[in-house]
């Protein structure tokens, strides 16, 4: 281990690869190297462990792996245990799918305060583009380019504008976002002490709305949030949703009512049992 890392990344990943290598590459191109990259392996086979041992001679940056056994979809579960491993202080969140643009820790690291959580977003991008991209793309930064991007087949739409904007029209789009600036689990981040003082995730919840359920419970214990959605930038590669089914939504939205009718801050469910 070197110094302390000035920030731990959580990169969740299962079973995905090809993915995941884009990702580690797009960290390696990050303006800000003072972090580590904690991945939250929910149970995937062997292929992931070599992927990631075979790039840790190449990475900037200090890797730990956080494993267990596959038992399902237990996200929740691997990120509690990924955010115990942590160094930093702060830690970011994102997803082994979302490829992040070379000023995205730097971003994240430069608005991070004591007393808020940071809401980002992400850039949807089409499964022949998510295929398409190169580590050459990724290190020349091409994909966070919205001529390369539409000339490879993205439709033009208002979203673009998350990849284009820079200075006041970056600024102006956060600000005028309807979108509310939650904690999302592909692109969020706030301090450590903050997350250990509710428990981290509930880990009943399966998938669907545990990171906003966790940044519910942050807003309980007098946590703000800031809005960086147009700033802090990663684009999300294409997969399909295997585990996603309406019992696990609906268990967990009854879960979040709960959260918000006692207004916990405190789950029974989390990181300490």
């Amino acid at each position: 281990m070197h110094n302390k890392p000035e920030i731990s990344i959580i990169i969740s990943t299962y079973n995905s690869e090809e993915w995941l290598q884009k990702v580690l590459w797009g960290y390696n191109q990050q303006t800000l190297l003072n972090f580590e990259i904690v991945i939250a392996d929910d149970g995937s086979k062997n292929n992931t462990k070599e992927l990631i041992d075979n790039y840790r001679n190449e990475a900037k940056y200090d890797i730990v792996h956080v494993w267990h056994e596959d038992n399902g979809f237990q996200k929740s579960e691997i990120l509690n245990k990924a955010i115990v491993k942590c160094n930093a202080d702060y830690i970011i969140m994102s997803d082994g799918d979302c490829i992040p643009r070379k000023d995205f820790v730097a971003i994240h690291n430069k608005h991070k305060e004591k007393g808020f959580f940071l809401s980002g977003g992400y850039f949807m991008l089409p499964m022949n583009i998510s295929k398409l991209i190169s580590k050459e793309d990724i290190e020349k930064q091409k994909c966070f380019n919205v001529n390369w991007l539409t000339k490879n087949g993205l439709k033009r739409s208002f979203k673009n504008n998350k990849l284009s904007a820079s200075g006041t029209k970056e600024k102006l789009l956060n600000l005028l976002t309807p979108t509310k600036p939650t904690w999302n689990g592909h692109n969020a981040s706030g301090w450590k002490e903050d997350i250990i003082k509710i428990n981290g995730f509930d880990e009943r919840m399966q998938y669907g709305g545990q990171d906003r359920e966790l940044g519910e419970r942050l807003f309980n214990l007098g946590i703000k949030s800031k809005q960086i959605r147009y700033s802090a930038i990663v684009v999300h590669l294409d997969h399909p949703r295997g585990y996603k089914n309406q019992e696990s939504i609906d268990k967990n939205l009854a879960i979040r009512a709960t959260t918000k009718k006692e207004n916990k801050v405190w789950t029974n469910f989390g990181i300490k049992k």
